[in-house]
This record gives C-alpha cells, sequence and structure tokens, in this order.
C-alpha cells in the first residue's frame, strides 16, 4: 500500500502573510457593511457601493475574454518572462502587458462606456475644452471661476487640479486627437509607461533581481481597473518617471537625467495638487542615492532648473497655484466633501487602496515591515526597496490625514498606489500571488461599474 506523504505545514512567513491578507479582507468588509449603512441611513457618502465610487452590476463585455487569456497568460509566464528576458526587453514587454491587461479590463464596459466617455462626462475635462480658446485668457481667469458660487464655475475635475491637468486635452484636441476615444487611449498608453518607470527605479536604486520579480506585480495589478480609463492613470505615470529619473540621475551622475527630472516634478505639481507629496518619495531616491550626489554635487542645479520652468510659465500666464489651491480648499468644503464623514474615509480610503493594490501587497507590506525590522542582518538591496516602498506609504498616509481625499481615492491615490506594488517583489509563490491579483480585478470589474 502506498501512503501519500503528509503535505508540509505552512512556513512561518506564509502564516503571517495569511495573517495580513485577512486584516486586509476584514478592513474591506468591515468599510463595505459601514459604508452601506452610513449611506444607507444619512445619504452623506455620496457613493453607490462603499467605499468606492461604482454601482453593483455584474456583467461581462467584449474585454471579457481577452482580459480572461492576458490574465492567464501573465500568471503562467510572467514570473519566468520577467526573469529571463534581456533588460531592454523586458520593460517593452511589461509596457505593452501593462496595456493590454488595462484596455481589456475597460472594454469589459464595452469601448463607449468603458473609454470613450469617461473623460466627457459632466464632471470631465473635456467638458470645457471651447472654454480654453483663448488659452492666456483663460489661465488669467482660471482661478475666478473655481467657486461653487463664482460666474460660470468649473467642473469639478478642472477646479480640483491645476490646468496643466485640462492643457493637456485642449492641446489632444488641438493637434485633432477630438473626442473621449483619443483622450481614453492617452490616458491608457501614457498611464501603462508607469509601471516601467517604477521598474526603472527599482534597479536603479536596489537591484535588477528585485526589479524582475516586482514586474508582473506591477503589470498584473487591479489599479488598471482604474487607469482604464481616468486622468488619475497619465498623472501617476508623470509622476512616477519624475522618480524615475531622479534615481537615474542620482546613481548614474547624469546632469540631464536630473534636469529631465526637475522638469517632470514641475508637471507634476501643476497636474494635481495632492501630487505634491511625491516630494517625499523624491527625498526618499536622495537618501538612497546620496552617495552619488556627494560625487556629483552640481546635480542638484539642473534639477531645480527643470523643477522651475512649468511653474514659471504658469505664473507668467497669470495662474497662481497657490491662490488656486486656497480656493479649491473652499469648494472642496461647498461639495461633497464638506458631507462626507472624516471620520469613515479616513480608513475607508484603506480599504479601497487594498482594492487598488490586492491582497498580494497586503502580504508584500508584511514583509515589507519586516525587511526593515531585520536592515542590519538582511540584504542590502531588499532594504532600500523596502525604504522606498514605506516612504510611498507614508506620502498615501499623510493624503488620507489630510482630508483632501475623502473617497474616490481608489482613483486619486494611483499615483501613490502604483509605489506599493513592488512590495511584491519580497514574496514567494509569485503565481498563486498573481492569481488573487487577477481574479480581484476581474471579479471588480465584472461585477461593478466603476465612475467618477
Amino acid at each position: 500500500m502506498i501512503r501519500t506523504p503528509p503535505s508540509a505545514p505552512p512556513s512561518p512567513d506564509l502564516r503571517r502573510d495569511l495573517y495580513a491578507v485577512a486584516a486586509a479582507v476584514l478592513l474591506v468588509t468591515v468599510s463595505v457593511a459601514a459604508g452601506r449603512h452610513i449611506e444607507d441611513t444619512r445619504r452623506t457618502l455620496f457613493v453607490d457601493w462603499p467605499p468606492l465610487l461604482a454601482s453593483w452590476a455584474p456583467h461581462v463585455g467584449p474585454g471579457t475574454p481577452a482580459a480572461v487569456l492576458v490574465a492567464i497568460a501573465t500568471v503562467a509566464q510572467g514570473p519566468a518572462l520577467a526573469a529571463r528576458l534581456p533588460w531592454r526587453a523586458l520593460l517593452p514587454a511589461a509596457w505593452g502587458t501593462a496595456m493590454a491587461w488595462i484596455f481589456s479590463l475597460a472594454l469589459i464596459d464595452g469601448w463607449d462606456r468603458g473609454i470613450a466617455r469617461r473623460l466627457t462626462t459632466r464632471h470631465e475635462y473635456l467638458q470645457v475644452i471651447d472654454r480654453f480658446h483663448d488659452i492666456p485668457a483663460a489661465l488669467r481667469g482660471f482661478t475666478g471661476h473655481i467657486l461653487l458660487d463664482s460666474p460660470d464655475n468649473w467642473p469639478a475635475h478642472i477646479a480640483g487640479h491645476p490646468p496643466a491637468a485640462t492643457l493637456t486635452f485642449v492641446l489632444l484636441d488641438r493637434i485633432g486627437l477630438r473626442g473621449g476615444g483619443w483622450a481614453g487611449v492617452w490616458c491608457i498608453t501614457v498611464g501603462a509607461t508607469a509601471c516601467v518607470a517604477v521598474l526603472v527605479t527599482i534597479r536603479a536604486l536596489a537591484d535588477e533581481r528585485l526589479a524582475r520579480r516586482a514586474a508582473p506585480f506591477l503589470v498584473l495589478a487591479p489599479a488598471a481597473v482604474w487607469m482604464g480609463t481616468s486622468a488619475d492613470a497619465y498623472f501617476a505615470a508623470v509622476a512616477a518617471w519624475a522618480v524615475a529619473l531622479l534615481a537615474l540621475a542620482v546613481t548614474r551622475g547624469s546632469l540631464g537625467w536630473a534636469g529631465a527630472s526637475g522638469l517632470l516634478f514641475g508637471l507634476t505639481c501643476y497636474l494635481s495638487y495632492g501630487l505634491t507629496l511625491v516630494a517625499l518619495i523624491a527625498a526618499a531616491v536622495l537618501v538612497l542615492g546620496r552617495h552619488g550626489i556627494r560625487e556629483h554635487p552640481a546635480l542638484p542645479v539642473p534639477w531645480l532648473a527643470g523643477l522651475a520652468v512649468v511653474p514659471a510659465a504658469f505664473t507668467i500666464a497669470g495662474f497662481d497655484w497657490w491662490e488656486a489651491y486656497r480656493l479649491l480648499v473652499t469648494r472642496y468644503g461647498q461639495g461633497a466633501g464638506g458631507i462626507r464623514p472624516y471620520g469613515y474615509w479616513v480608513w475607508a480610503n484603506l480599504a479601497c487602496t487594498v482594492l487598488v493594490t490586492g491582497l498580494a501587497t497586503a502580504a508584500g507590506l508584511r514583509r515589507t515591515a519586516a525587511t526593515l525590522v531585520r536592515r542590519r542582518t538582511g540584504p542590502r538591496a531588499a532594504v532600500r526597496l523596502a525604504f522606498l516602498v514605506s516612504v510611498a506609504l507614508l506620502a498615501l498616509l499623510v493624503a488620507d490625514l489630510s482630508g483632501m481625499s475623502k473617497a474616490e481615492t481608489e482613483r486619486i491615490w494611483l499615483p501613490f498606489a502604483l509605489w506599493l506594488l513592488p512590495a511584491c517583489a519580497f514574496l514567494t509563490r509569485p503565481r498563486a500571488w498573481l492569481t488573487a491579483q487577477a481574479l480581484l480585478a476581474l471579479l471588480l470589474n465584472h461585477l461593478l461599474i466603476t465612475g467618477w
């Protein structure tokens, strides 16, 4: 008689990972139950399926087969390909796969609802294209339309962002890429490059092995549900490349990369007020690359020069960033932001982050903390990556505590959430964790209609 040997018990690390996952699931479950109760009794959350701005609507669509195929292929072959592809081939492969994943998830809702109409709704940027026929005049008068009681007040997303966000879509319109379809394709195509920027940063500051381990998780992130189609995906990519180019500058001593990084940081601040918090991630890069700065003390000069370009251009054109932000704080209190309860959203926003980054990231963050605790004895590259991820988490928590992001953080926090995903590089059994990530994204996109 052949006896099957008993299966080995899970390792202590795996058990702790599962505890972290259980805690994340509990957080989401409580946020759904509490949010449902608050919305049913008080109607103060202004979301249909708390904590997400979404509606319950099980459905399939033309993107369903493609999304399933991309998920299966990435789970089956992603870790192996990421390990053996030449680095220069891995980066475009990651970009292409991320685009396929985002597009296919968006097309579950169909081309019209999933992509073409996303940026044309009453809150979105394409609603005001005609009001920018005279761009200098529109910039000079921008702050005069932020408050709700101002004449011809801007729709929510235009009022809630500096004008570089709107100008992006105005310029796309000017060059002939008109309408929601082109705007959606722009956001997905550019947004998908964010995973490449994160990989470049990890390789520069930690090592290539960890970057390769993180690659499939950056590609197959549940965040893709909100990256198609949202302008915040585009913002996330610009911010990520600002960080990546800074990492290249400090590790290679490149004045050119430093100037380009500064330019993108300046643009980032004029795409979204909240992205000034990316400065924390930049500070982490400077800490990790401090030896390179000591060897090349001139690096801050081109970085600061690049950083000044976009703010100077908008200031000369007549837009006052600080005045606009002050008015935005008032506008935020005039609308749903002034009614949504801080006591719920300050922790429910973190449940949104769980859904955006997935259960694998919850386990990865547990291992990130363990790596920092053992930093004196752990591998140097792992400690450096753990530090970078931890600072990104800090930036997200500061955004949360500010109270300026009550709800819709599944979209608004994409630029920070992407930097949590590399924590998955610390996980063993990558295919099992990738499966969990893919299933979460597929369930979210097939059971809910997301919107903003």
